[in-house]
Parts: C-alpha cells; structure tokens; sequence
C-alpha cells in the first residue's frame, strides 16, 4: 500500500520525548506509524470511531444537516484540510464546536470535488498522518477499511489514561454511571464526553429522555439526583422489608413480607392522620377495590423482586443471603451519565457535569456500603423498569458488565473504594 501517512516534505516534526497515548487506538496507531506499517495504522482507524468538526447552527435549525467544518494547516497546498479525530484525541467539549463521527470509508465514499484535498488523522499528535481524500489515493485506503468490521458498540471496559480522572471524587461518581459506558464500550472515566456525536445524542436525550434543552435537561438531572425517578411502590416494598428486617434480626421470609404489605397497605386505606403544611389532616379512605387492587400489585412486585435476587446470587451478583435494600442506585447511576449527556449535548458546562458526577458519587455512599450493593440495586432497577421477567438483554448484558467491573485489574471498582 502507498504510503500515504507522513506530512508533507518540509514540515516534519519531531515527536515529543514522552507521550502516553489516551486509549488503545493511539497507541495502536503510534504504533503502525513509528514502523511505517500503513496498513496496520488503516486497519487500526477502521475499526475506530474517526470523528470530525459540523456546524452546530445547522445541526440545531435542522436535524439531520451534517455540515463538516474544515480547518487550515498551512503544511498542505491550500491550506484547507479535514482534520478527524479518534476517541482519545477529541478537543474538549466547547460550546459552539461540536462533533459527529462515521466509518474511516465514509469519508472516501463521500469525497466532493469541492472538499479539502487532504484528510488529517488526529492533527499535531505524534500519531499523525496524512490521507488524500481524493481519488485515486482515496480509493486505495477506502477499498482497504471498507473491508474491515468497522467500529461497533460492544461491552469493553476502556478508559482515558490521560485526560480522565483515575481517582478522587470525580472518578469515583463517574464509576456510579460505569454501568452503561462500560455497556456501550465508552471510556468509563471520559467526563469531558462526546459519546455518539452530538446529532446522536442530542436524539438520544430527546426520545429516551424527553429532554430537548437545558431546562429539561436541568430538571432530569436533579430529579435522578433526588432520586425521584424510579417507582413510589419499589421503595415502598424494598423499604417495607428493611424495617422488618431491622426488627426481626435480618431475614425476611417472603410470605411474612407480602403479608405485611397487605397489612399496611389496607391500614393506610383506612384513613391516616398526616401533618402537612395546613396542619394536622385526615386522609380520605380508598373504596376497597382499589385497596386490593394495590395490595395485589405490591405483592406480585414483592414476588419479582425475590425472583430477581434469587437469579442474582445464581449468577454471583449477590452473595448467598444478601438482598437488595433500595433501588435508589437506579438513578444515581443514571444521574452520572446525565451529568455527561449533558456535556456532550452541550445543555451543560464541564463545571456543572463535574459537580453534578461528585454529587451521584457522594449520595452513594450515603444509600450502600460496596460496589456489590451498588450494582446489585442498579441491575434490580434497570430489570424491574424494562426487562419483565425474561432474564433478556436487559439483565444478560448487566451480569457481564459487572462481571467484568468486579475482576478487571484496570477496573475503577477495583482501584477506587466505594467509601
């Protein structure tokens, strides 16, 4: 294959005397390029991410509109280029530049005779290089990454080793959201996150979340802090059954539990006296249908929570004995990777992100005593809100994803005490 990586004559540079590549992609295409070997650098950027500059003005007026935005190098003829980028060697996130990102063959595929006539892999860095994007150059490394996988979003548990925190508050609150980056094959301590790209993730927020702007986007974070997404009667079961085991030394029969949440339920239905900011009031009593209709439901709650646990300890999530106490980590967790859909959808600053992944971080501690707990009550969440009792997706990709958080070397739970 040509090589076409080196700059051009007369503006080489020599490579810093130290540089830790961010992730593995950098290293692999130091790597390729420090033996000259271009196929392994082009095989190493297709499997990739290769991320590049579009206008955000267009972006937001239309959804849809990809407008790259080209940059001036003074090394190529002309001047204009298409600087890319791989995961590791983003810019952080500014308000008015932003991000998008596609296959290393999109760009030979797309190529206009109006587009720079030089493609720059992650510009200034010692792993460098340089791709005509014209035909025919083009068409040699096109044809040669088209015939690779591409990138894929597989459970892999990477992280920044420079530009990330490893440990203190920050790291600690971004391994309380390691759940689903880990899920998605993401950096587990990227703060500074561009995720998907902000078209992507602008969508993500906007149909899983119904946040399209930063009110929103404040009110969901908050909330999940608060912990006020999950489900009332989830804690009202979970919380039932810790008092019961507070009193009565530790185990809880599951019999004994669903009968005292029909009691109390029922109790409740009659009528309670509240003090409220009107003063001391009555409740009105609930028509016994619906009473039974809630005693019902709580109960049947009560038998997939013990189901659920019981499948847990099968599979080592929980220790023989142990069960969930809150579900509260359900959205601290989630709150974590708020706060970086945030930043990479740009509804908030680093400094807001930053405070708000310390805040998850901190209220953790305050609900559970390990990361076991913590876990076991974020799987339980996740599968009591979307997987029904079909031991699906939705629990499968859990059980690896902790498996992998509970014995990788390089593992945050490993590095960083819960406490």
């Amino acid at each position: 294959m040509m090589s076409f990586g080196p700059p051009p004559a007369g503006f080489e540079h020599p490579a810093p005397p130290a540089w830790t590549p961010p992730t593995d992609i950098e290293q692999e295409l130091l790597d390729a390029k420090s033996r000259e070997d271009w196929s392994a650098y082009f095989d190493a950027l297709a499997q990739s991410r290769v991320y590049f500059e579009i206008r955000r003005d267009l972006v937001d007026a239309r959804a849809g509109d990809i407008r790259p935005v080209f940059e001036f190098d003074p090394r190529v003829a002309g001047g204009r280029v298409w600087a890319v980028y791989t995961e590791g060697m983003l810019p952080a996130p500014e308000p008015h530049r932003v991000f998008d990102w596609n296959s290393l063959a999109w760009f030979a595929k797309v190529w206009d005779p109006t587009d720079p006539p030089m493609i720059v892999v992650n510009p200034r860095s010692p792993c460098e290089a340089f791709l005509p994007s014209a035909p025919p150059q083009s068409h040699a490394w096109g044809r040669f990454t088209d015939r690779k996988q591409g990138p894929a979003d597989e459970i892999a548990l990477r992280a920044l080793r420079v530009g990330g925190p490893l440990h203190g508050p920050v790291a600690h609150g971004l391994a309380c959201g390691a759940h689903l980056i880990v899920r998605q094959g993401m950096p587990w301590n990227a703060l500074a996150y561009h995720g998907q790209g902000y078209p992507a993730e602008r969508e993500m927020l906007r149909t899983s979340w119904g946040v399209a702007n930063r009110q929103q986007w404040l009110e969901q974070q908050q909330a999940l802090l608060a912990t006020d997404g999950a489900s009332p009667v989830w804690e009202f079961a979970l919380s039932l059954r810790r008092t019961i085991a507070r009193d009565f030394g530790g185990y809880v029969e599951t019999g004994y539990w669903r009968d005292a949440a029909a009691r109390v339920l029922r109790q409740k239905a009659e009528g309670e006296t509240v003090l409220s900011s009107d003063g001391v009031t009555t409740t009105t009593p609930l028509p016994a249908a619906d009473t039974e209709a809630r005693v019902k439901g709580v109960q049947h709650l009560i038998g997939r929570i013990t189901r659920y646990e019981a499948r847990m300890r099968a599979d080592g999530i929980l220790d023989e004995g142990q069960y969930v106490s809150s579900v509260d980590a359900w959205d601290l967790s989630r709150a974590s990777c708020m706060a970086r859909w945030g930043l990479s959808t740009r509804y908030c600053a680093l400094p807001e992100a930053e405070a708000a992944v310390v805040e998850a971080g901190y209220r953790a501690t305050r609900c559970y005593d390990s990361w076991q707990d913590f876990s076991a009550a974020f799987i339980l969440g996740r599968c009591l809100q979307f997987d029904n009792e079909k031991f699906g997706n939705w629990y499968q990709d859990m059980v690896t994803v902790h498996g992998i958080l509970s014995s990788d070397s390089g593992s945050p739970w490993l590095n960083i005490p819960f406490r």
